[in-house]
């Protein structure tokens, strides 16, 4: 039986070539950073690894970046890469992309995924197995996504918990983006952040190994509730583009928490926003 969030490299070393595994690389940059991800997968991956293109994933119609596909959408993406409606997938990238995708998959109803953990860093590091080249061609999968499964908030979602403090806003940025200190990083979008959120930023849930190892559930307990964040209320995790925020989702899953939200549109969409009020620590 495969752990619904984490597996290690050893575990998906030994699983490499099962029938129902479905191994996926969704390592993603920013256009800023001028990188290829998927000429990264080319020149090396996981043996047997499908590209799982996070771009290619997102609903092309939105302003905003990252956002959710239709569950249509995602169906042929899914379908694309080989996935079963009964396959285990197992998500991994080189930065700080799969717990969105993982996300992604549970949004869309399908429950049998984990993240590798410490992702392709740690799998390199440990001398493991790769090969080079394009994706070695699959047989079309049958599996049919559904959506309502996992919780998506909005941005009213967000400013009726702001308002009344019937959950708590946890912001993943990094705490120079959160104070406004530097701008958001998207050109025409406003810096700061909500007033009433809390800042965790993401890199504070993983050890700082050098890799993308997630921090035991106790130790990710102890930050989120050091930087102030009530967990015995409803939570709606947010970020810059709806990714990072989905490692504080994941930890807080990994707590046994149900009650937690992801704002979809983030900072993308309620820096645009004139309507929706905005501070800075400058």
């Amino acid at each position: 039986m495969m752990d619904e969030f984490l597996v290690e490299p050893q575990w998906l070393e030994a699983q490499l070539g099962q029938a129902d595994l479905v191994c996926l690389d969704c390592s993603w940059y920013i256009p800023e950073a001028g990188k290829s991800a998927r000429a990264e997968f080319e020149t090396a991956h996981i043996p047997g690894a499908q590209f799982f293109d996070l771009d290619a994933a997102s609903d092309a119609t939105s302003n905003y970046v990252n956002m959710l596909p239709s569950a249509e959408a995602f169906t042929k993406v899914a379908q694309a890469l080989g996935i079963n409606a009964d396959s285990r997938v197992v998500i991994y990238d080189s930065s700080y992309v799969s717990a969105r995708v993982w996300w992604m998959f549970r949004h869309f109803g399908h429950k049998n995924v984990a993240v590798l953990n410490g992702g392709w860093k740690r799998w390199q590091a440990e001398g493991r197995g790769v090969e080079s080249g394009a994706a070695t061609p699959v047989v079309r999968g049958n599996f049919t996504a559904r959506a309502a499964d996992e919780g998506v908030a909005t941005w009213q979602d967000v400013q009726a918990a702001l308002s009344d403090r019937s959950a708590g806003v946890v912001d993943a940025r990094t705490r120079e983006r959160f104070t406004g200190e530097l701008p958001s990083g998207y050109p025409g979008v406003a810096g700061g952040h909500m007033p009433g959120a809390v800042n965790v930023p993401w890199s504070g849930l993983l050890p700082q190994t050098g890799d993308f190892t997630f921090a035991p559930p106790e130790d990710a307990r102890a930050v989120l509730t050091g930087a102030g964040v009530n967990l015995d209320q409803p939570v709606i995790a947010t970020c810059g583009s709806g990714v990072t925020a989905a490692i504080l989702y994941f930890q807080m899953a990994r707590l046994g928490k149900s009650d937690v939200t992801l704002y979809d549109g983030s900072w993308h969409e309620w820096g645009q926003r004139a309507d929706l009020p905005k501070e800075s620590l400058t």
